[in-house]
């Protein structure tokens, strides 16, 4: 019998074994792109360099991945793609990594640094995920309520890229959990304002007042 190709692998192995774990499609984004390229310079020319791909973004709830798994084809072994997975989990604050040739799963848990062998049938539901991650950062119910709740966008408005997500959600993650003074060093730019906008959205939200005395030091 023939190797199975990366897509026959992801196609027949891994997404029914995520979504036997009780994952959604909505929650399920697939060879998702996430960075644009490096500007390339050559000469008067300039192109773009690879883009950057998870091949799965899982999401507990709206803007907020918890998980990504990297697949390989039946020519690589288990571990061949966990490297990756960190390394994308590092750059998109993801705190769950996970790789698979379609034998098994191997997860990297970004908060302890531990690895686990897990079967196919044993990928963890959003909820085991979700639980680990809130009692590892002490979260609790109430916080939780404030963490969830989803951003706000004008008609037209630009959606955040992932290192505002990043930085939208772990200053609300501050605020839920009462801290009143909070700091967050960006590049300038109009997007500082959508994360900004966001933030104060949320917190005026959730307090059900106007947020009068935030600023933005461009």
């Amino acid at each position: 019998m023939p190797k199975l190709t990366e897509e026959d692998v992801k196609n027949r192995i891994i997404t029914p074994a995520i979504e036997n774990a009780g994952w959604s499609k909505n929650q399920m984004w697939m060879e998702k792109f996430f960075t644009d390229g490096k500007v390339i310079i050559k000469g008067k020319t300039a192109k773009r360099g690879t883009r950057k791909k998870a091949d799965y973004l899982l999401h507990h709830h709206n803007n907020f991945p918890i998980a990504i798994v990297e697949a390989k084809d039946g020519d690589h072994t288990i571990e061949d793609g966990i490297q990756q997975a960190i390394d994308y989990a590092k750059i998109l604050d993801i705190p769950f990594a996970y790789s698979s040739n379609g034998e098994g799963f191997i997860e990297h848990d970004m908060l302890t640094g531990k690895e686990t062998n897990l079967s196919m049938d044993d990928f963890p539901t959003q909820e085991e995920l979700w639980s680990r991650y809130t009692k590892f950062k002490c979260i609790d119910e109430t916080a939780q309520e404030i963490i969830k709740q989803p951003y706000y966008f004008a008609d037209n408005s630009k959606t955040p890229r992932y290192y505002q997500r990043i930085a939208i959600n772990r200053t609300v993650e501050v605020v839920a959990n009462n801290q009143r003074r909070i700091m967050v060093v960006m590049a300038t730019g109009e997007r500082v304002i959508i994360v900004m906008g966001a933030i104060n959205a949320l917190k005026s939200r959730i307090s059900g007042t106007l947020i009068k005395y935030n600023s933005c030091i461009a």
